[in-house]
């Protein structure tokens, strides 16, 4: 770690350790450190997230543990929410303390602050150390602007309100309650997580720049009205296109040789993301689709599909269906063979299904899932819910032949495209997400001297 103790300036990133946050926030600080030599970057994250998110060390970047806030003897009984909620309640003085110690230990002062942005406690800290701070948004620009918007809409529609009223604010129309990323107008508004997230709305204007995992062209109304809102919003995403990885391809399960032996948009490529795993009755409801509709499938499941999926399954299905452990979605995508993305909606996914050009069924569980959901399907025009918004064998029948077999499902496809076209000029050299990362770079690499 040479590299990291010569350094002039210090920088501290405070990642969230849950979902897929942490890794697209290394990823953004990795491209940081390649273009800001002189600088050292501390990554303070749990160990459990640090474990899985550092696969290899980075000259100039070191990872700290931060406290994950879990009792003793803790073991987790299934509930995704209660670490999380043990983790909130520690916060923010588990990262006071955490900071004090990386200090403690280079002997360097932090010069700025990066946080996931979901930290409105990062406008605290950063006035105490009389420092800048960075806030990275992790999720698209519409699911930030509803955060901004939290007591407007509550006024409006009112809190756990039975009726599911249509959302009548501009660029909004098509969208309704239940559309609102929990926590909005339902559920329990003072649980760790909104009550984090509606802090937001406030704390965000104090940040010097706020960095976002998307790029101007894509929703560029929402876009201008966030950058009327802030002093520096910057798109500088996807996250996961602009980074790059001189590592190989992780495709220890064939998936890619698979997809290359079948017909131009002809597969389904099914992953529901890290977290989730639909309820046994959709799982049985998808492959019952999947066996009726006969087209090539490749799915990335996690956990035992002996014993997730419906007896025989594997065997009658075999010849048309791969089924995988994990798969390199990223390139699974750009192939031209897969003709459509079964998905939960994660904005990650969202994007990597722009740059793949596949068009995308939704059946979203929760976050910013249902809201990307609609956005998709409403606002873009290039995927579909759900009937019903969860699988059932006749919707998933429905949609996959709507999709693959029609002709709406080729301007879907059409449409998609062009977003395509407009992601890899975002990503190019003089790009949009490129020029706006130059911006970001000049602004740290002005940092004045601790």
């Amino acid at each position: 770690m040479e590299g990291y103790k010569n350094a002039s300036k210090h920088i501290a990133v405070l990642a969230f350790p849950f979902g897929t946050h942490a890794a697209p926030l290394l990823n953004i600080t990795r491209q940081l450190s390649d273009a800001c030599p002189d600088t050292m970057f501390s990554f303070l994250s749990t160990q459990q997230s640090n474990n899985s998110t550092f696969s290899k060390n980075h000259d100039k970047i070191k990872p700290f543990n931060v406290w994950d806030g879990l009792p003793e003897g803790y073991s987790f009984r299934g509930n995704p929410h209660e670490p999380v909620d043990y983790f909130l309640k520690a916060v923010p003085g588990s990262f006071i303390k955490a900071i004090d110690a990386v200090v403690s230990e280079t002997g360097k002062p932090v010069d700025c602050l990066i946080t996931d942005a979901f930290y409105a406690f990062g406008a605290d800290i950063a006035d105490e150390l009389n420092i800048p701070w960075v806030a990275v948004w992790m999720s698209g620009p519409r699911a930030l602007f509803l955060h901004l918007q939290t007591d407007v809409i509550r006024q409006h529609v009112g809190i756990n309100n039975p009726e599911d009223k249509p959302l009548d604010f501009s660029e909004f129309s098509g969208f309704r309650v239940t559309d609102l990323p929990n926590g909005i107008a339902s559920g329990d508004i003072d649980a760790p997580m909104p009550a984090l997230l509606h802090k937001i709305g406030v704390s965000l204007s104090r940040a010097t720049a706020i960095v976002a995992n998307s790029y101007e062209e894509l929703d560029n109304t929402v876009v201008n009205m966030l950058k009327l809102r802030f002093s520096m919003f910057l798109n500088v995403g996807p996250f996961t296109l602009v980074s790059i990885s001189s590592s190989t391809v992780d495709d220890s399960h064939g998936c890619l040789d698979w997809v290359s032996k079948h017909e131009a948009a002809s597969v389904v490529y099914i992953s529901f993301g890290s977290l989730i795993t639909p309820p046994p009755h959709e799982l049985q409801a998808l492959c019952e689709a999947l066996e009726e509709c006969e087209f090539p499938f490749l799915w990335s499941l996690k956990g035992n599909p002996e014993k997730q999926l419906p007896q025989g399954f594997l065997e009658r299905t075999s010849s048309k269906g791969k089924i995988v452990p994990w798969a390199p979605q990223q390139q699974i995508l750009e192939h031209p063979s897969v003709g459509v993305f079964v998905s939960h909606g994660g904005w990650n996914s969202v994007l990597e299904s722009i740059n793949g050009g596949v068009p995308m069924i939704c059946r979203p569980f929760f976050g910013d899932q249902q809201l990307n959901t609609r956005t998709v399907e409403v606002v873009w025009g290039f995927a579909l819910g759900l009937e019903g918004g969860t699988l059932t064998k006749g919707g998933a029948k429905k949609a996959l032949k709507l999709i693959l077999c029609s002709q709406e499902g080729k301007k879907m496809r059409e449409k998609i495209r062009v977003q395509k076209e407009l992601v890899c000029k975002a990503v190019k050299p003089n790009g949009s997400s490129i020029e706006n990362f130059k911006t970001l770079v000049k602004l740290l690499q002005h940092l004045p001297p601790s």
